[in-house]
Formats: structure tokens, sequence, C-alpha cells
């Protein structure tokens, strides 16, 4: 019997923790399931023969290398910053991980000790990063394996909402973890466009965005990635003139979140003292400059161009210049305004939410110019296997299997780009319905 110990049971693990149980048996595995809630895994596993649910403190040195210790393989559904001690005593005791996380620098400087310990450490094996690096590089092979030059890559993704279940002017719920959308972009993104190095710092990013169409003539705005020039070497495509990676989001958000980064309301950085004192009119207040005209006047004046009368119908919509009192106590701006987004986004009983992904490729063959469009739409069944879960849970689960299975020989710091690991994994998730259109021109 084999034994997999998942560490994090939270919105994302649901369908990953359905296969697990679901192919068990036939399997003959044993799944040890581990979160800080008891209470939230016992409603999981429902259960199960095959199951085992515990409560895990991951700080506990004793007990977390008790649990690893019982494991042939870890799959970590931690937020990325506390993989570390989970993928050390990996190493250490020779045990195999996977994460949907990016590989860390800290991650990556034990590929070395982990291929020696026989063991693969297997990370951006979820949605984006994992789907998007698996069926894009089937197709740059594709496009390798004739002959053809690959001369522009563009690979975008979001995890939106449903159109029916569409009910508010951002076009947004959550369906994921609400920190990385209030912190997403911040840094500098990277990209090359015609051999150019090309840089967007984050004051700016939501300023300039592209327009993408999908089947059914529903357009999305994109706005670029952190980093879309180290997947060049991973892509075998070091040479390509134009790559970029970005994030999907309905049109008139980005204008809209760009009124949060230029008041700095998306900073963690700091505390604001005694913040549950406040009204969110008293924050606005404190971040636009002096004057006696109304809070939303200095905003319009603030913006001055930017700003719009769609963009300010979004604002409005979130009450913040009303008297209603902020929650949290001492909490950084970023914080607060994670606390309204939460509810005010919040995916209600009866919603789906929806993925969007969309690779478009040009190469040269035989001195003609090609392309290539692959699509991506996958909608969720309802708030537990939403389609974030689905398209995150799923292609961790099928890697374990072969992993465990011994079909991946691949061993150290492994993503999903060679062939291995994205053949089956892609023939495996169409069945689940998460399958690539590609339009060919």
């Amino acid at each position: 019997m084999k034994n997999i110990l998942l560490i994090g049971a939270g919105r994302s693990a649901s369908c990953l923790i359905k296969y697990l149980l679901d192919h068990s048996t036939a399997e003959n595995w044993n799944v040890t399931v581990a979160d800080v809630s008891l209470e939230l895994v016992q409603q999981k596993t429902n259960n199960h023969p095959n199951s085992r649910a515990i409560a895990i403190d991951i700080n506990d040195e004793m007990q977390r290398e008790q649990e690893i210790t019982r494991a042939d393989l870890v799959i970590s559904m931690l937020p990325a910053f506390m993989h570390m001690s989970v993928a050390t005593d990996c190493v250490r005791l020779k045990k195999h991980l996977a994460t949907a996380s990016y590989v860390s620098k800290e991650m990556a400087a034990l590929n070395d000790e982990a291929k020696a310990a026989g063991i693969i450490l297997m990370n951006e094996i979820g949605l984006d990063p994992g789907v998007d690096h698996a069926s894009a590089m089937k197709i740059i092979d594709e496009i390798h394996e004739k002959g053809g030059e690959l001369t522009l890559f563009k690979s975008y993704c979001g995890g939106l909402v449903a159109p029916e279940s569409d009910t508010n002017p951002w076009g947004y719920k959550f369906s994921w973890n609400p920190r990385n959308v209030i912190l997403a972009g911040q840094g500098t993104a990277q990209y090359i466009e015609n051999g150019k190095y090309k840089y967007i710092p984050y004051n700016r990013l939501f300023t300039q965005t592209d327009m993408i169409e999908m089947d059914g003539n529903r357009k999305y705005e994109a706005y670029a990635n952190r980093d879309s020039l180290s997947y060049r070497h991973f892509y075998n495509i070091e040479n390509i003139p134009t790559m970029l990676r970005g994030t999907l989001r309905m049109p008139g958000y980005c204008k809209a979140w760009n009124v949060f980064v230029k008041l700095g309301l998306t900073d963690d950085t700091y505390k604001i003292e005694a913040s549950d004192t406040l009204t969110y009119r008293e924050l606005m207040e404190a971040f636009l400059p002096q004057g006696k005209q109304t809070v939303k006047e200095k905003l319009i004046a603030f913006m001055g161009a930017e700003m719009d009368a769609e963009t300010l119908s979004r604002i409005e919509w979130l009450d913040l210049f009303g008297d209603r009192k902020i929650r949290m106590e001492n909490a950084s701006p970023a914080q607060i305004l994670q606390d309204l987004l939460e509810e005010k986004w919040k995916l209600e009983e009866n919603d789906k939410d929806l993925i969007v992904m969309q690779h478009q490729f040009e190469y040269m063959l035989n001195g003609e110019l090609k392309k290539i469009n692959s699509s991506l739409v996958v909608k969720g069944e309802d708030q537990t296997y939403t389609a974030m879960a689905k398209t995150v849970g799923l292609p961790l689960a099928i890697t374990a299997k072969l992993i465990l299975q011994g079909k991946i020989k691949a061993r150290g710091v492994t993503i999903p780009t060679i062939k291995e690991i994205y053949e089956p994994l892609l023939q495996e998730l169409e069945t689940y319905g998460v399958q690539f259109i590609e339009k060919h021109s």
C-alpha cells in the first residue's frame, strides 16, 4: 500500500481530495489529509475508508516529520512561503513532493540534493502555473518537431466568474486565495517584444493592458505577469523575439483596480494604527490630498483623466464613501481592502466560477507564417467543486498518481514541461472536461 500525505484542505483542494479518494482502492492508496482545521478535513474526507483525517501544526517539527515519514508522497497545498519546511524534510526523508506553487530560489536550491535522494520535487503543477506549462509545451514541441521556428508566444489565464453568476460591476468574485488577488502584480513585469526587453513597474501595470477575444466573442483584458522571461529556458525557446504571460480580467476591472494601486490601498508593508476606529470614507480621506471637497470629489480630482463614470461606479459600489466602520484592528491597507472585498466579491451559494486560458503562437515553417490559438474554458459545478479547484487539484492528483505508478522518471526540482509528464496529464485531464480547442491559421 502507498501512503499519500496531503497538507492543506482549503478551497482549492476539493477536487484533489475527491480524485485521490476515488482512486484509492484501485491504486491501493491510503490518503492522510491534514489541515489546521480537523473539522474541515473530516468534512472533505467524509469518513472514506481509505482516508485518515488529522489536524496538523506545520510548525510542529516532530509532528511534521512523523507524518512525512509515514508517506511515500507528499502534496503540499500550503501557502507558497510555507513549502520549504516540508520540502527540506522530504529531501532528508527521501519522499516525493508535489506543489502547485512557483519554484522559489530556495526550492530550486534543493535540486541536487533531491536528485541524490532519488526523489522528485514536482512544482508548478496546478492551473497557472501548471496546466499552462503542459498545454503550451505540447504545441511548442509539435512546432519544433516539424521544423518550425517559434516567433511569438503569448499565454493568458484568468480565474473569473461564469456569465450567469456575474452580478457585480467588477465582473469578479473570489474562487481562490483572496490575498493573492489583492497583492497581484506587485513588482515589475518583464517580457520581450520584437526582440526588445520591456518592463512595466507596478504603478503602471494596470494601465497597460491588452484585449483578448475568446470563442463566442467574449472579450477580456489582460495585464502582464511579473516574469515572462525565465520560462524561455524551460520552454526551449530562448531566442524567441516575443514572449509574454498575462492575467485575464473582465473589461474595466484593471482601470478600476488601478485606483487602489495609485491610492496605496494594496500596500501590505505597514499597519494603520487603530484602523478599526475609522470608517471607509475616513480611510479614503487619509490617502487623498487635503481640501474642502468631498472624498468623492477629491478622488475624482486625484485620478484626473484616469477616472471615468464606469470606474467611479465600481468604486462607489464597494461603499468606500460611506460611514461603515472598518472591522480590522491595526491592519495594513491591503488587509483592510481584502476584508471588504471578501464580503463584496463572495461566491454565493448558487454561483459558478470560470477558468479561461488562451495560448497564442506564431511560427515560421518553410518560409510561411503560421498561427495557432489554443483556448480553454472550464466552468465550475458549485461552490465546492469550482473550476479553480478542478484545474488546480486534478493536475496535482494525476501527477501524484503517475509518480507513484513509476511512470514519471524525472528527479530533482521539476515543472511539467517534459513529455513524460505533460502527455499523460493532458490526456487524462480531457476525460474531466479540461480540454483545449486549437485553431490553426
